[in-house]
C-alpha cells in the first residue's frame, strides 16, 4: 500500500488506544507503520535495484519484527540519554512502547498483502512471493475512513485542522484527476469520487456538532473495525470474479484445446464490481476484465472459432521452437533476471526470430503492462540479442 494508508493505520491504531501504553507511543506507531518501506532507499540504485529489494527483507517477518524492536529501542536511548543530561528521571516505558511498535510495524506486511503486488514474508529462507489480490494498491475508502476517523480524533487545534483539510483538499483533486484518466481505460470511478465527497462532508459535519468528544478513541476503534469487515466484503467479492475469471477461461480455450494452468482475479481502483483477470495456459496467458453482476452467459460462448469473439480478450501466446533460444539468451540479462524474478505473469515476445543480424526480445509483467510497453517502466524491458549467438 501507499505511504499515506501506512501513516493513517498508524495513527489511527494509536489513537485507537495504543497511544496509552507510553509516552511517544503516537509517534513511533506512525513510523513503525512505515518502517518497512525503508527499502526505498534502493531508488538510488537505479529503478532494477528497486524491484529487486522492495517488499524484500524489510517486509519479512524476521524484517518486520526487527524494525519493531529497533524504532522504540531508538527512543528510548533517546530519552534515557537526556534523562542522564538533565538529571531527571525518564518519559518512556519501554515494554508498552516495543509493543505498540511491534504491532504498529505488523500492520505494514498485512496491508502490503493484501494487494496484488504482493510480498515475500519467508526471506530470507525463502523468496516465495503472496498475492492477497483484495485490494488495489491504492484504495480511496480507506483512505477516507481511516483519515476521516483521524481527522475527528486529533483536530483539536486549527493548525490541525488546516493541515487536514490541505491534505483532503490534495486527495480530493487527485481522486478526479486519476477519475478522468481511468475513464479512458475503461474504469469508471463516478461511484468512488461520489462516496468521496459524501464522507468528506459527512466527516465534516460530525466535527461540527463535536461527535468526538461524545465517542472519543470509538471512532478509531471502529474505523480499524471497519477496515477488516472491508476486507472480508472483498474476499467475497474476490472469490466470486475468481469464480467467474475461471468460467471465462474455459470458454475461451475450449476451441483450442489448450490446458489451463492457473487463473488471477485481481481488484482495480475504486471499484469491487470490476477485476483484472489472468488465465494461464500451456500455450498462452489471456488478460481480460470482468464485472461482478454480469452473467458469465453473456460472453458469446457459442462461437467458439476464433479468440475475437470474446470481447476485450487479449492473447499472449508464449514462445516456441526459435523463440524460445532468443528467450533464452536475453534472459541472461541481468535486468531480465530482475524481472522474471518479480513478475507474477511473465511473458516474453520476440520481435523477429527469423532475423540475420539482431532482434529484440521483449519482456513483461501482464499485470501491470505487456511486452513492449514502456510505460510503466520497471515491468517491462526489451532486450537485444545477436541471433547468431551460440
Amino acid at each position: 500500500m501507499d505511504g499515506l494508508t501506512h501513516s493513517l493505520v498508524g495513527l489511527t491504531s494509536a489513537k485507537a488506544g495504543l497511544e496509552r501504553w507510553s509516552p511517544f507511543a503516537t509517534a513511533v506507531c506512525i513510523l513503525a507503520a512505515n518502517a518497512p518501506d525503508i527499502d526505498a532507499v534502493t531508488f538510488l540504485g537505479g529503478r532494477w535495484s528497486v524491484l529487486h529489494y522492495h517488499r524484500g527483507i524489510t517486509h519479512s517477518i524476521v524484517g518486520t519484527f526487527a524494525l519493531g524492536v529497533v524504532i522504540p529501542s531508538l527512543f528510548y536511548f533517546i530519552d534515557w540519554f537526556k534523562s542522564k543530561v538533565r538529571k531527571g528521571k525518564m518519559r518512556i516505558w519501554y515494554p508498552g512502547l516495543l509493543g505498540a511498535s511491534l504491532l504498529a510495524a505488523a500492520t505494514h506486511p498485512l496491508m502490503d498483502w493484501t494487494n496484488n503486488y504482493g510480498l515475500r514474508p519467508l526471506l530470507p529462507w525463502s523468496g516465495r512471493w503472496f498475492y492477497g489480490d483484495l485490494v488495489f494498491i491504492v484504495d480511496p475508502y480507506i483512505w477516507l475512513i481511516l483519515g476521516g476517523a483521524a481527522f475527528l480524533v486529533t483536530s483539536n487545534r486549527g493548525l490541525k485542522i488546516i493541515a487536514w483539510s490541505i491534505l483532503a483538499a490534495g486527495v480530493t483533486l487527485l481522486m478526479f484527476v486519476t477519475s478522468a484518466r481511468s475513464a479512458s481505460a475503461g474504469a469508471n470511478l463516478s461511484i468512488a469520487r461520489t462516496i468521496w465527497i459524501a464522507g468528506i462532508s459527512l466527516f465534516v459535519l460530525a466535527r461540527f456538532v463535536k461527535l468526538h468528544q461524545r465517542l472519543g478513541r470509538s471512532i478509531a476503534v471502529g474505523a480499524l473495525a471497519f477496515v477488516v469487515i472491508y476486507w472480508g466484503t472483498l474476499a467475497f467479492a474476490h472469490y466470486a470474479a475468481y469464480e467467474k475469471a475461471s468460467a471465462v477461461a474455459d470458454q475461451i480455450v475450449w476451441p483450442t484445446g489448450e490446458n489451463v494452468v492457473r487463473v488471477a482475479a485481481m481488484p482495480t481502483l475504486g471499484d469491487a464490481r470490476r477485476w483484472l483477470c489472468i488465465a494461464e495456459t500451456d500455450r498462452a496467458i489471456y488478460r481480460f476484465f470482468v464485472k461482478l453482476g454480469t452473467p458469465v452467459s453473456t460472453w458469446p460462448a457459442a462461437d467458439h472459432n476464433r479468440i475475437g469473439s470474446m470481447p476485450a480478450v487479449e492473447r499472449f501466446a508464449k514462445p516456441v521452437d526459435g523463440s524460445e533460444r532468443l528467450v533464452s539468451l536475453a534472459s541472461r540479462d541481468p535486468r531480465a533476471q530482475i524481472l522474471l524474478g518479480f513478475a507474477r505473469f511473465p511473458i516474453e515476445r520476440v520481435e523477429n526470430e527469423n532475423c540475420l543480424d539482431q532482434t529484440l526480445v521483449q519482456f513483461a509483467d501482464l499485470r501491470y503492462t505487456e511486452p513492449g510497453g514502456a510505460s510503466l517502466g520497471s515491468f517491462s524491458l526489451n532486450v537485444p540479442v545477436e541471433c547468431s549467438a551460440p
